[in-house]
């Protein structure tokens, strides 16, 4: 059986989240022929799934051209991820429209080692060094998979290991002490705190004599797979 392409399709949103066609009036509607499709079965996270509406309804994906629609609000609640509907922009929603990335299912995050040349040891060893009473130089020993690192750099707040998709920081200090929070259990049992001190989150924990914190610049990594590279941050080993 020929395999389908599998997308959201902002046609059926229309109407599983406002109920009204009259959404989408307007010289941009299509008329085509479509079919529902209800040999289609669904699994999320391991476990059976069915899209409902929001009356609990059974909804059915729709098939057009070797192309299978999902029942976005449906899928979008499976996955735990808000949806919402911007009549003026006549634009969907997912997310919190923040730019920040979808929420991960823990165990598919996949982590890299980080094999960190001769040079760019040399490097973070020399930033530590330079930082009076902070001299053990840490670093994450794994990254997330398509990560890479970048460069380093030290200041007055600690040392900063740059990576393509993600910002470590290493200070004496503990910077989120001021701000207000959620705080979690990472994989190893350290306490960890998210909050935001502008538009991107933040994850901070006490690591020996100094903290630690996690960020992505671009946002492009969730909260899960910086909680996953956090257990990893560690003494660079020689």
């Amino acid at each position: 059986m020929k395999s389908k392409k599998m997308i959201i399709a902002t046609m059926v949103f229309g109407m599983a989240v406002t109920g009204s066609a009259g959404v989408y009036a307007g010289t941009n509607l299509q008329k085509i022929s479509a079919y529902l499709n209800h040999s289609i079965s669904f699994k999320v996270n391991g476990a059976a799934y069915t899209p409902v509406d929001g009356n609990g309804k059974t909804l059915s994906p729709i098939t057009y051209n070797n192309t299978t629609y999902l029942p976005v609000r449906a899928l979008a609640d499976a996955l735990n991820v808000p949806v919402t509907f911007n009549a003026s922009a006549n634009q969907v929603v997912l997310g919190s429209g923040s730019g920040n990335p979808l929420p991960d299912n823990g165990s598919a995050i996949t982590l890299a080692p980080i094999n960190y040349t001769a040079a760019q040891k040399e490097q973070i060893t020399k930033a530590f060094a330079d930082y009076q009473g902070f001299e053990t130089a840490y670093a994450p020993a794994q990254m997330i998979s398509g990560d890479s690192f970048v460069s380093v750099g030290g200041g007055e707040d600690g040392v900063s290991l740059l990576f393509k998709h993600m910002r470590v920081n290493v200070s004496p200090r503990d910077y989120s002490y001021d701000y207000n929070g959620t705080t979690v259990k990472l994989a190893n049992g350290t306490s960890a705190k998210w909050y935001t001190p502008s538009d991107i989150p933040m994850l901070t924990f006490k690591l020996d004599d100094r903290y630690v914190t996690l960020s992505s610049p671009d946002q492009s990594l969730s909260k899960a797979k910086l909680e996953k590279v956090a257990v990893n941050v560690a003494k660079l080993s020689k």
